[in-house]
């Protein structure tokens, strides 16, 4: 490649980085809840941008557990699962206007894994691996599937690749300019990543916990459940913490903050049970 090529295509990944740059935004993503998370978030990357690539990460997942034939094998479980993500779907509203009609999509995995997971946009998964070993009641998984949707309301995942992009912003902007992945693809394999290869901040992690135990309430699961479910989610495998709760503070810390919260969202529990 000639000099001055080289040169063009460096000041166009320059201006392409002043521009995304400049696009910097502080955001509310979430009205703040009974549970009060009201914390200011800064992003690099468009709702739009992130969910369409997260759209076409997720659609990837399930296409590789369809060919292991691990995807939705158990009719009742997958019927069980979306039931209760159904109803915590509609309540989602109190934190976002727009939440109840996202495309939500709610699969669930055979994998001996005690986990689950949420990806931009409300693309989650569910590990049989946790409805198996830890038995959990409705109320318990209410707070599984609140905590992963709270990711999700909160933009976490966007939130996340913000940061990424612009940590890595020269080497991402210059290998676009000279055409080395195109935009949607690029982000697909970060959020990717992100979804399965670094957990969420303790930040993150303890916003999930709040708005989750809300979401349960509202939905009419006992808020109460969650502190079960994380204690026995903190028992498996030996005491080892599954990968998605790694950077949360100890399971006493989160049991605590888990009864606190769950206290202060009572009312709203007890006024769904009377509806």
């Amino acid at each position: 490649m000639r000099l001055g090529n080289r040169i063009a295509l460096l000041l166009a990944a320059v201006l392409a980085a002043s521009g995304l740059l400049a696009g910097c935004q502080t955001v509310q993503t979430t009205q703040p809840g009974a549970v009060g998370v009201d914390r200011p978030q800064t992003m690099v990357l468009s709702s739009e941008q992130v969910n369409r690539s997260a759209s076409l990460a997720y659609q990837q997942e399930i296409k590789k557990a369809q060919g292991k034939n691990a995807l939705n094998r158990d009719a009742a479980q997958v019927a069980r699962v979306r039931s209760i993500a159904h109803r915590l779907i509609a309540v989602s509203g109190a934190f976002r206007a727009d939440a109840p009609r996202w495309a939500w999509e709610v699969n669930v995995i055979s994998s001996g894994d005690v986990n689950a997971w949420v990806m931009p946009g409300g693309k989650m998964a569910v590990y049989s691996g946790l409805i198996e070993r830890l038995k959990p009641t409705d109320d318990e998984l209410a707070a599984v599937l609140g905590h992963e949707m709270a990711h999700a309301l909160r933009e976490h995942g966007r939130e996340r690749a913000s940061q990424a992009m612009a940590q890595g912003l020269a080497i991402s902007v210059i290998g676009i300019a000279v055409g080395l992945g195109e935009l949607t693809q690029d982000l697909a394999l970060l959020i990717t990543d992100l979804t399965f290869n670094r957990p969420n901040s303790r930040e993150h992690e303890r916003e999930a916990d709040r708005i989750g135990v809300e979401l349960a309430a509202r939905a009419g699961f006992d808020p109460r459940a969650a502190v079960s479910l994380w204690q026995k989610m903190a028992q498996a495998d030996g005491g080892r913490m599954p990968q998605f709760l790694s950077t949360h503070p100890s399971p006493e810390h989160r049991a605590r903050d888990l009864q606190d919260y769950s206290a202060r969202v009572m009312p709203l529990y007890d006024s769904a049970r009377r509806r």
